[in-house]
């Protein structure tokens, strides 16, 4: 089992930008795959960044340009840097690892969740 910990959400007005943050009980950057997921009210929750054991990044097109996935494998963490927010970025944000690959970011794929933490972005 991993315990997935998300941190650094809140509020902030349209244009802001704000750092999350997500602790991994354990240290898996060589064999697991990493993800950002958020999920608006309802709508169903969706990844928005990802990021492979190698390295490699994907993003949704929504957030292209304006959001960035790291990992510090030091201090087993996955971070999300999301600057020129705008409203609909607004959601409650997760942490999701799986083994392997990212076959396709999708919440299906996922075999550990953190608790989320909230975004609130007002215009």
């Amino acid at each position: 089992q991993m315990q997935l910990v998300e941190s650094g959400g809140g509020s902030v007005q349209a244009g802001g930008s704000l750092t999350l943050s997500c602790a991994a009980s354990r240290s898996n950057h060589r064999t697991y795959s990493w993800a950002w997921f958020r999920q608006a009210p309802g709508k169903e929750r969706e990844g928005v960044a990802a990021i492979e054991s190698d390295g490699t990044t994907t993003y949704a097109d929504s957030v292209k340009g304006r959001f960035t996935i790291s990992q510090d494998n030091a201090k087993n963490t996955l971070y999300l840097q999301m600057n020129s927010l705008k409203p609909e970025d607004t959601g409650m944000y997760y942490c999701a690892a799986r083994p392997g690959r990212w076959t396709l970011v999708r919440a299906e794929s996922v075999a550990y969740w953190g608790q989320g933490t909230q975004v609130t972005v007002s215009s």
